[in-house]
């Protein structure tokens, strides 16, 4: 068994060939020589490409490593969400949706209720000694009051570490309440990356990723995928993918399949910034609600540690700032973080994420993103932003 750091070196790599580069470029090709039948590997450029099935191999071998795994590559993150969705929904179908998800998903949740799909929302305890039963305390916004929203769903959908809250949900407990009722069950994997957790290992029918973020790590490439270990819900989502055209385009691939290799040096140095720079932030009275799963005081730290791999918990550290202008005062002041949006890439960001509108965060919350900077001078820049933005 090899580790991490050296299978993300060779992870879908052709066998070595005299003369030939070790990752072969990306492959331009609308259509490909088809005498005869209409059949082979490689056919038409909307079905498959050599380019994405080397970054399918590689991902497979990454969040799957002990056992086959079908991967499926994606325009974006989102194209792989809803090709989940809406490959294993139909209508009078339910789905059970987080409540504290990627802010996207009230919007896929209105396309889903269009479609005749009931949509219940739901916000699964962190609390590790919680009933194994079911997801339970759904959020409060009028939607789902029903104490088991588990009852004849299709498919649970879980997002751990979550997004932008940065709550850990219990992975195998919610999948065997879900398949004890039979219903499927999806992890967004982005925040931890298949390094810092395998939710088909802990029981998951889908693990699904936005590619963009941390498995690329350089914010230059829109990227997403879908693994699964059952070649039926490969063959749904990958003809949803031919039939909508949600297609990544060859350069991204193989830019993607080119950044997998430094994957662990990224997750490693990002993870242990994140730590230090959470650990200094606790100590600034103006800084509230400091959140990081490795932060031994997190309310989901004990979770995480048993379901996340041992120093890997990601990149980003959320806090919450007094208010809106004292939180623009901070981004302003920084100098080696970048305001931006998204998370994973080797250039920390921030930013206040309540300027989207689509998060339930104080105006005041910061999403920061930390990169590959050495973290002694990235502390040194936030403190000193926050000493500037209390004027």
């Amino acid at each position: 068994m090899t580790g991490d750091g050296t299978r993300v070196v060779r992870a879908g790599l052709p066998e070595p060939a005299a003369h030939e580069p070790a990752l072969p470029g990306p492959v331009f090709a609308a259509h490909f020589h088809l005498p005869g039948e209409a059949a082979g590997p490689y056919t038409y450029g909307r079905d498959n490409n050599p380019t994405w099935t080397r970054l399918e191999a590689a991902i497979g071998e990454l969040e799957s490593p002990d056992e086959p795994a079908h991967t499926v590559a994606f325009a974006s993150g989102m194209a792989a969400i809803t090709a989940v969705l809406f490959s294993q929904l139909r209508a009078g179908d339910a789905v059970v949706l987080p409540g504290d998800g990627y802010q996207l998903l009230p919007a896929v949740r209105t396309r889903l209720e269009s479609y005749g799909i009931e949509v219940r929302t739901a916000r699964p305890s962190t609390d590790d000694r919680a009933s194994t039963s079911v997801p339970h305390a759904p959020v409060d916004r009028g939607h789902d009051a029903r104490p088991d929203v588990l009852d004849g769903a299709r498919l649970l959908w879980i997002e751990t570490p979550s997004n932008p809250g940065l709550d850990v949900y219990d992975i195998r407990r919610l999948a065997d309440a879900a398949h004890a009722r039979g219903a499927l069950v999806a992890v967004d994997n982005t925040l931890a990356t298949p390094l810092g957790q395998r939710p088909l290992d802990l029981g998951a029918d889908f693990s699904v990723a936005s590619g963009t973020k941390a498995l690329t790590g350089h914010g230059d490439v829109l990227m997403g995928y879908v693994s699964t270990r059952d070649p039926a819900l490969a063959d749904g989502v990958r003809l949803w993918r031919k039939t909508v055209g949600a297609i990544p385009g060859p350069m991204e691939s193989w830019l993607a399949h080119r950044s997998l290799a430094t994957l662990a040096l990224r997750v490693r140095q990002q993870a242990e910034g994140a730590m230090a720079l959470a650990t200094a932030l606790a100590d600034r009275r103006e800084v509230t609600g400091v959140r990081h799963p490795g932060l031994p005081s997190d309310p989901s730290h004990a979770l995480a540690v048993r379901q996340m791999r041992p120093g890997r918990f990601g990149c980003v550290v959320s806090f919450v700032l007094p208010d809106r202008a004292h939180a623009e005062r901070f981004l302003t002041a920084l100098t080696l973080v970048d305001d931006a949006t998204s998370f994973g890439g080797v250039r920390s960001t921030a930013e206040r994420r309540a300027r989207w509108g689509g998060d339930d965060v104080p105006e005041g919350f910061i999403r920061f993103s930390v990169g590959v900077e050495d973290p002694e001078d990235l502390i040194a820049d936030v403190l000193r932003a926050l000493d500037a933005a209390k004027a």
